[in-house]
């Protein structure tokens, strides 16, 4: 009728048993690995358009896979456009200056100014023959029929007329000659800068458009069609795939049984049969304590290191921050996996 003591003997029985269990399975573990529990890893990048303009058109989300060189974005380049148009005016007229310069003095320009080398040379002529008509009459007269301000004009009117035929044979020599060199360098520099300028814009315009640096996976959109881009403003967050590792921490008890290189198996709770191969590709060489935001209350003043363990995830399956399990595979004493 009572059926406490029954009760009694099959709790004790079924302690008994999982102690038994447990003493078999600690028993049974294996000893040629090393398990380690982490999460997955994956570097980040910002993109952010170089210029400060009203973005235009956003071509990709949250997501998207992304190949190196794809257009991920554009900027309102209309002010630009007109701006580079206006360069390329400027640079003509410079290219048509400097033509003008190189070429010289045309044939017309050269017998214009030998005609007009020709007529100061006439009005030079009859300057000196009226002086010379007006000196005669005064010596013939003893100066009663010329008056001395008549002789005055007529030696002015000489030596204008001389003045301006000098004058005429000096600008003769220009038209002949040509250009100076100081002038044609400036007129090169100046279009030189006209280039550059236009350089300058058309790298601008390139500017203008957001292109993927890397293959890599959108994570986040930060900006949309009408905001206001700047380059401290990031546009994108992109999650570079590859490579891809998972972050671990190893006691400092293991640590002498880690090798860079040493293979790995990766598994994740949500496919805990399928295992991704790795290697261990980075062991630190400073301790720390254990991180508090992975181990528990009681591990948190221990000394790990922490290991990278890169991972060939082809089939992408692991996500930035998925817990996973790592297990280190160990050589036994005869050297053989």
């Amino acid at each position: 009728m009572n059926k406490k003591p029954l009760i009694a003997v099959a709790v004790v029985a079924l302690l008994a048993a999982a102690g038994g269990w447990w003493y078999v399975s600690r028993s049974a573990a294996p000893t040629d690995q090393i398990v380690l529990y982490g999460n997955v890893d994956v570097r980040q990048v910002s993109l952010a358009f170089n210029a400060n303009d009203r973005v235009a058109e956003l071509a990709v989300r949250e997501g998207d896979h992304v190949r190196a060189g794809q257009l991920l974005g554009k900027l309102d380049t209309r002010t630009l456009a007109l701006r580079v148009a206006q360069s390329q005016a400027r640079i003509g007229v410079q290219e048509q200056a400097l033509l003008r310069l190189k070429t010289g003095s045309r044939p017309e320009e050269v017998a214009q100014a030998g005609a007009q080398v020709a007529a100061a040379r006439a009005d030079a002529d009859l300057a000196q023959q009226q002086l010379a008509r007006l000196q005669g009459i005064s010596q013939t007269t003893a100066g009663r029929a010329v008056s001395q301000q008549d002789l005055d004009s007529a030696q002015a009117r000489r030596k204008v007329a001389l003045a301006q035929l000098d004058n005429a044979r000096k600008a003769q020599q220009l038209v002949v000659s040509g250009p100076r060199k100081e002038d044609i360098a400036q007129a090169q520099a100046q279009l030189e800068s006209a280039r550059a300028d236009l350089a300058l814009m058309n790298h601008q315009l390139t500017e203008a458009e957001l292109k993927a640096p890397i293959d890599a996976v959108v994570r986040a959109r930060l900006l949309e069609p009408g905001d206001m881009a700047s380059p401290q403003r990031p546009a994108f967050t992109l999650a570079i795939t590859d490579p891809k590792w998972v972050r671990a921490y190893v006691a400092e008890a293991d640590l002498g049984r880690v090798k860079p290189g040493q293979a790995a198996r990766v598994t994740t709770d949500s496919r805990p049969g399928e295992a991704i191969a790795g290697k261990v590709g980075y062991i630190a060489s400073v301790a720390e304590f254990t991180p508090k935001t992975v181990q528990t209350e009681e591990l948190r003043s221990s000394l790990v290191y922490e290991i990278r363990v890169m991972v060939d995830d082809k089939e992408d399956r692991l996500r930035l921050g998925m817990p996973a399990t790592v297990r280190l595979q160990l050589s036994d004493t005869n050297g053989k996996r």
